[in-house]
């Protein structure tokens, strides 16, 4: 499978889980010069821009690790100019989906709320 694929169905994954919890998909792969966000979903007055992060079962590290300080600056950066562009009255948050694939299945998911913040405290990277 490629890295691509391996995305994809990382963010089918994370799309699903986030539908089943309630949330509303706004957009998919919001892309912008400087950065990209997999998922953008709504809920109960909360914005989360998802960062979708997938692995091999056997790798080493969680794909949370891969979530880092330049990474989370473009994700805000993409976040600020999809808010600016769009527009939103929802209060914005910065979520983490890490997911497991074995033979390119996804055979698990953690999802991190709050993951980091804006102003660059990190809750749980």
């Amino acid at each position: 499978m490629s890295t691509r694929e391996i995305g994809d169905g990382g963010e089918i994954l994370t799309a699903y889980y986030l539908e089943k919890a309630g949330y509303r998909i706004l957009r998919r792969n919001y892309t912008v010069r400087g950065g990209e966000i997999d998922i953008i979903a709504e809920k109960d007055g909360v914005i989360a821009f998802v960062e979708v992060k997938s692995r091999d079962i056997s790798a080493f590290e969680s794909g949370v690790y891969a979530v880092t300080k330049r990474k989370r600056r473009l994700i805000i950066r993409a976040s600020q100019e999809y808010l600016f562009r769009i527009g939103s009255d929802c209060q914005p948050r910065y979520d983490v989906a890490d997911v497991a694939l074995s033979d390119g299945k996804p055979v698990k998911l953690r999802y991190y709320d709050n993951a980091f913040s804006a102003d660059g405290i990190d809750t749980v990277l």
